[in-house]
């Protein structure tokens, strides 16, 4: 498997995601293999941080006593403009069909996707 992108689970600032070589898949959850046809080592690419919310939950009880400071908190699926869905963070005010884009935001000790209306 070739070297990882650094992405939000490294501390960066970006998202990213994988591509088949072969058959042209696209996946989220990184893997050394392709989860549609088995093909080895799918290409990574940084994804743009555009999307449309596909579901929206707003947490109103802490899960951990680290994220009781950030309670209420909007947890979204997003699909992305590259084809993928992800689960992340948002603002509150979001609706399932808005138009979206990611920065980023500590939550918990560690920096996570957070999603804002596309303007």
């Amino acid at each position: 498997m070739s070297e990882r992108l650094a992405d939000w689970t490294k501390g960066e600032e970006a998202i990213t995601y994988q591509i088949c070589t072969a058959c042209g898949h696209v996946q989220y959850f990184h893997r050394a293999f392709c989860a549609a046809c088995g093909e080895s080592d799918p290409r990574e690419q940084r994804a743009s941080g555009k999307g449309r919310v596909y579901a929206t939950s707003l947490v109103c009880r802490a899960a951990t006593p680290e994220t009781r400071a950030h309670v209420p908190y909007n947890i979204l699926l997003v699909d992305c403009a590259e084809g993928f869905r992800m689960m992340a963070h948002g603002e509150h005010d979001l609706a399932i069909g808005d138009s979206v884009i990611a920065s980023f935001k500590p939550f918990a000790d560690k920096l996570v996707p957070f999603f804002a209306k596309t303007k």
